[in-house]
């Protein structure tokens, strides 16, 4: 992380409210429009309801968002990164089961990324309709809306490929725009019923939850939670802005985003029996209570800041499944850095998978109303499996049972939260469930594929490299054989007593054996820490067989073929290898000389399975070879796209099995004509 963001300064706080509150910061467009349904009409909604509601809010803002994650939950940084993957990475050494959580939890966490951006978008549209701006005026269909929405949602979509750092810059500005907006218009309406501040008294929320005047009872709690579904990004967005910015900003945020719920709750009290509005069970507050001449504006700035909401949503999708790939939670996708800002990624899989679905749920849904009901059962599951694995971080800074204390403590606040949630499963929540489980179906197939198929490699598969060194030698040398390449690379896996697949050597050896004067065996290990970037070389007695070992971090380009080069320079220098120089070049001193890598890929087609194979075992294993030929190939996933590469395809035997029923009917020999008698293998 950069060290200036380990330091509070304007410009890093101008950053972290364009990056940070997008998400949380649009929850004011439609959390009261979802009490208000809760209550049936906005005639039905009473002052000891809209107050309860109210202070329900603060306090759930106050425990999930303020304690949990602004206080606890990023003091768990990985070398300053934050969100549940890079908290996992942090602990998982202290489990094994820990893999559950962090799958469920990002699959959730992904499957929130769908629905934001539909419902802030269409939440900040929906202001528009019956609206009438000099010549321009807009009906009261809801088709207007979507069509708006959809044509705003595809341009947003459209524009990532090209990077988003020069609007990005206007993304703070719009920010503080929009909260200090927030918080005047919530002033002005909180000074017409300014008794809505007992919502500050943790009573007034318990009350409603035993209230008569609440008809939904604890299930209130699914509205209340969309006002705090942006806090994982908090944590999420951490390494991007640093932990002291967003300490610095919160309680801004904080008191302009309550503040603007005291002013819709004290519009909706002071209007709730007005005839133009108490029989509406889909009215949105934010909107009604601006004064006519503000009402463009609102619109305008509250459209800006669901786009830059929607941003974030989107751009963290792309650093959340960067760091599923390299966690080996997800297949390999191609991963682009579309323009000069710092951790600014895209991935095109993503973005259109992203965009196909968004698009689906707001046609689906229709209203933001109904998107409602499948937002925020998503995020529920994220923190609660965050909170899963929180708690082994604060078994390693606080005795056992404190720290079991405090993990129970929010767990069982999320499981209400959940439980309320899961009421409005069949008016929405089943979508939400739905991508979710199409999400972890893939992160379990790919996660556990590798693993089943590393149980089933049997031991005869893999060969000491040790045992192979003077066949190489003499090969480098036998000038009888055509040089093939200077550098030959194979992109493997070298384990413990420099134990290599069985098909490596073979490709060396037996395929027309390939002489080269240095044969490099790299292996790629994902690690803990963010952008470590370092590598071991080890020479194995010799002076032209080379075990590479690099170590790069989870969000670490993998740049093979740039990498490699500057290790060869190295070991020229220190006087390692002898220089490289080629007979015709067009760099002059250049001390390398040509590259080819040999990338081997299992094949699906060639899986022989033993009777010992389960079959659950079988699907796992061909699912993750399909997932693997259907996504990025190894050489666009190295970064070998303009190196000299050559790819062989190779069987996957986990076993092989004797077929019983092959039958030996005889022997011809060579004299004569006598014939064996049958018989059976």
């Amino acid at each position: 992380m950069d060290k200036k963001l380990e330091k509070i300064s304007l410009a890093g706080m101008l950053v972290t409210l364009g990056i940070v509150y997008g998400d949380i910061g649009t929850s004011p467009l439609y959390v009261m429009n979802a009490i208000i349904g809760d209550a049936g009409t906005m005639g039905q909604t009473s002052a000891d309801y809209i107050i309860g509601s109210i202070s329900l809010i603060f306090w759930t803002l106050m425990i999930v968002t303020t304690f949990k994650y602004v206080l606890i939950a990023m003091k768990a940084d990985n070398n300053h990164e934050g969100g549940i993957f890079a908290l996992y990475a942090l602990v998982r050494k202290h489990a094994k089961w820990l893999i559950f959580p962090a799958l469920i939890g990002g699959a959730a966490l992904l499957a929130d990324g769908t629905l934001t951006p539909a419902v802030t978008v269409t939440s900040a549209i929906e202001g528009l309709k019956n609206q009438k701006f000099g010549s321009v005026a807009f009906s009261n269909s809801q088709f207007d809306v979507l069509f708006i929405t959809t044509a705003v949602l595809l341009g947003l979509f459209m524009i990532q490929r090209f990077g988003t750092g020069t609007i990005g810059k206007s993304f703070g500005p719009v920010m503080v725009l929009w909260f200090g907006f927030l918080a005047v218009v919530g002033v002005i309406n909180l000074m017409h019923y300014p008794a809505v501040l007992k919502a500050l008294s943790p009573y007034y929320a318990i009350e409603l939850l035993v209230s008569p005047v609440n008809k939904v009872g604890i299930f209130i709690l699914g509205s209340v939670f969309l006002a705090t579904t942006g806090a994982e990004a908090l944590y999420s967005d951490m390494g991007h802005v640093g932990r002291k910015n967003i300490y610095a900003t919160w309680p801004l945020v904080y008191g302009a985003l309550f503040v603007n719920y005291l002013g819709q709750g004290a519009w909706v009290i002071n209007h709730a029996q007005d005839d133009a509005f108490k029989r509406m069970s889909d009215i949105n507050p934010f909107y009604e209570m601006l004064p006519g001449h503000w009402r463009l504006f609102g619109i305008v700035v509250a459209t800006l800041a669901a786009i830059i909401a929607s941003q974030a949503l989107i751009t963290g999708s792309y650093t959340l499944v960067d760091e599923a790939i390299g966690l080996k939670f997800l297949p390999r996708l191609v991963v682009k850095h579309p323009s000069n800002v710092k951790n600014q990624i895209y991935i095109a899989n993503v973005n259109w998978i992203l965009c196909a679905v968004t698009l689906g749920v707001v046609w689906y849904f229709q209203s933001s109303q109904h998107m409602e009901a499948a937002y925020g059962l998503a995020i529920t599951v994220t923190m609660l499996m965050t909170t899963v694995l929180l708690s082994e971080f604060l078994t390693t800074k606080l005795n056992r049972p404190l720290a079991l204390t405090i993990a129970t403590f929010f767990g069982a606040i999320e499981t209400i939260f959940l439980v309320a949630s899961l009421v409005k499963f069949i008016h929405g929540g089943y979508l939400t469930l739905l991508i979710m489980l199409a999400i972890l179906y893939v992160m379990w197939v790919w996660y556990f594929g590798n693993k089943r198929r590393e149980h089933y490699e049997r031991a005869s598969e893999y060969v000491s490299l040790l045992d192979y060194r003077d066949q190489l030698a003499e090969l480098s040398a036998d000038e009888q054989i055509p040089l093939f390449t200077t550098n030959l690379v194979y992109m493997t896996k070298i384990k413990g007593n420099y134990h290599i697949k069985r098909n490596t050597m073979y490709s060396i050896l037996d395929k027309d054996p390939k002489r080269a004067k240095v044969y490099w065996f790299v292996t790629v290990n994902e690690t803990n820490v963010p952008y470590e970037s370092n590598y071991t070389v080890d020479m194995l007695g010799t002076k032209n067989i080379v075990n590479v070992q690099l170590y790069l971090g989870f969000r670490k380009e993998q740049s093979v073929g740039v990498y490699l080069h500057q290790i060869v320079d190295n070991l020229v220098e220190q006087g390692v290898l002898e220089p490289q120089v080629p007979k015709y070049s067009t760099m002059k001193n250049r001390k390398v000389g040509g590259f080819k890598f040999v990338i081997i890929n299992e094949q699906p087609a060639d899986l022989v399975v033993s009777d010992q194979l389960k079959a659950l075992d079988k699907r796992l294993i061909g699912g993750r070879i399909y997932l693997q030929n259907i996504t990025a190939s190894p050489v666009k996933w190295y970064g070998l796209e303009f190196s000299n590469v050559v790819e062989e395809s190779t069987p996957l035997f986990i076993a092989r099995r004797k077929d019983e029923y092959l039958v030996q009917r005889g022997i011809i020999h060579a004299v004569g004509n006598r014939q064996n008698k049958h018989r059976e293998l």
